[in-house]
């Protein structure tokens, strides 16, 4: 029952917050805070629980398997469950003041529930059905917040997001529907159960279709091509949630729990994976490289840092699977920090415009410092949490020998390195131009949400200690390595 509420405690947000939307703006900001802070709480008692006592399984009715709904939270739902919920309230704290200055902010938190409800919908999904409708929730309201800043270029964006996401749920629901034609149940417990490893040309149809849809959900070249207009149309905040939440639910999480837990790792897939995955880390930062437009700059490094996780996982052995998932969480605690600083630079300078900027640090030192760290992150140097997910999945690549892999993501790292160093010299260093003598910092519930992501980048790397690693990514990476045992959770609810 306790999963449950990770849908109505939003659901209930989005209903009251409609319903106060001509109330004060301050009864709206403190209705979201506190149904993420709910939302994140909830999720510390799920990870609890998961730790000490298994997968929590909520069985509604008592139908037969392939025609009951369950909901399911395991070792990997719920490490990812903590992450984007605790950023959820994170970004709404930010929100606070961001979003002060748009019109129409019952509207905004009103789509940010939506977004939850969807995202936490298909982490306890337990078949293929609801993961999907849950999916496209969470792809409805990211439609609407793209074009949330209301210009011409936003809703040319948001109408690109929405055609590229259609194109890919269109391919998942044709592979649905194929699936529910073999095996008469759309049961993830059922499928891991019932697919056999060794693919029929049929299999090997459906898990092109599958790929290719939550690939372009995960942002993975050659499916990027929606990323660069949506993250950088969006509102910060939103730009910081797509980076470290949506894109890791809808594409990454799916792919994995589809692959390790049901349908079965093979070879090839793997091949697949990998490939994708080094092949986004280089084309990702290549094109980053070239942009003048930070928060451009911003969405084409989350291409090239989500190829180090879908490397990882793509490798397909334990180490490999460590650092791919603990990249997952460090990524959606650097880059939503980084769009963070960007918003806070267009807060108070009104340009995200590299050439149009310089000297800042002297004049907004939080938003300065914070950048620093989360840029040194994001490009591997130590002791930064990005220094230790970057390094296992490299460790990883040599341990499997497959050294062409290792030297690739080295190269990416680098030019990584490169890319953030210009972002310091011309937003941040260099000649303070005459146009910010007056520049501020932005208000403190904007740099309060930026400082406890930067604590975040410095610290994390303790969650690889022993007597830590076994409560949180130990729990991630053993529900993977599980494979389709997956289908013995099975057991609880018999």
């Amino acid at each position: 029952m306790l999963i449950v509420f990770f849908i109505i405690i939003p659901l209930s947000a989005l209903i009251l917050i409609s319903i106060a939307r001509h109330l004060n703006e301050r009864i709206l900001d403190f209705l979201a805070f506190l149904a993420t802070l709910a939302n994140a709480i909830l999720s510390a008692i799920a990870l609890k629980e998961i730790s000490s006592k298994g997968p929590i399984v909520f069985q509604i009715g008592n139908w037969p398997l392939n025609l009951g709904i369950n909901l399911v939270m395991d070792g990997l739902s719920v490490f990812i469950s903590v992450t984007i919920n605790v950023l959820a309230l994170i970004v709404s704290i930010y929100s606070v003041e961001y979003m002060s200055k748009y019109s129409g902010k019952w509207k905004y938190y009103c789509l940010f529930m939506l977004a939850l409800i969807g995202l936490n919908g298909v982490l306890i999904s337990g078949d293929l059905f609801n993961l999907f409708v849950f999916s496209e929730i969470a792809l409805m309201a990211g439609y609407i917040l793209s074009s949330f800043n209301n210009e011409a270029e936003n809703f040319e964006a948001a109408f690109r997001y929405a055609v590229i996401g259609s194109f890919s749920s269109m391919l998942i629901l044709l592979a649905i529907a194929f699936i529910y034609s073999k095996f008469s149940s759309l049961s993830l417990f059922d499928l891991a159960l019932n697919w056999n490893k060794e693919k029929t040309g049929f299999d090997i149809f459906v898990v092109i279709l599958l790929i290719s849809g939550f690939a372009m959900k995960a942002a993975q070249v050659p499916f990027h091509a929606w990323v660069p207009d949506a993250y950088s149309s969006a509102p910060a905040p939103i730009a910081g949630f797509y980076a470290g939440a949506m894109v890791k639910v809808l594409g990454i999480y799916v792919l994995i729990r589809l692959f390790y837990n049901v349908i079965g790792m093979d070879n090839l897939t793997l091949t697949i994976f990998s490939t994708l995955g080094v092949v986004s880390i280089i084309i990702g930062v290549i094109l980053a490289l070239y942009q003048w437009d930070f928060k451009r700059l911003l969405a084409y490094h989350s291409i090239s840092q989500l190829g180090y996780i879908v490397l990882g996982i793509g490798l397909g052995t334990p180490l490999g699977i460590i650092g791919g998932l603990f990249h997952l969480l460090n990524h959606s605690v650097f880059k939503p920090l980084l769009f963070l600083n960007a918003g806070s630079i267009g807060y108070s300078a009104g340009t995200k415009n590299l050439n149009d900027l310089g000297g800042l640090a002297q004049k907004m030192p939080v938003t300065g410092t914070t950048s620093m760290i989360a840029s040194l992150s994001i490009a591997g140097i130590p002791p930064l949490n990005g220094f230790w997910s970057k390094l296992i999945i490299i460790v990883a690549c040599i341990q499997s020998q497959h050294y062409w892999l290792a030297f690739f993501a080295v190269i990416g790292s680098i030019l990584t390195l490169s890319s953030f160093l210009k972002v310091q010299r011309y937003i941040f260093y260099g000649h303070l131009k005459e146009a910010w003598n007056d520049i501020k910092e932005v208000p403190f519930l904007m740099t309060l949400p930026m400082t406890i992501l930067a604590i975040c980048c410095i610290f994390l790397g303790i969650l690889l200690l022993p007597g830590i690693y076994e409560h949180f990514l130990g729990l991630a990476v053993n529900s993977v390595l599980a494979g389709k045992e997956y289908a013995m959770i099975l057991g609880v609810i018999k």
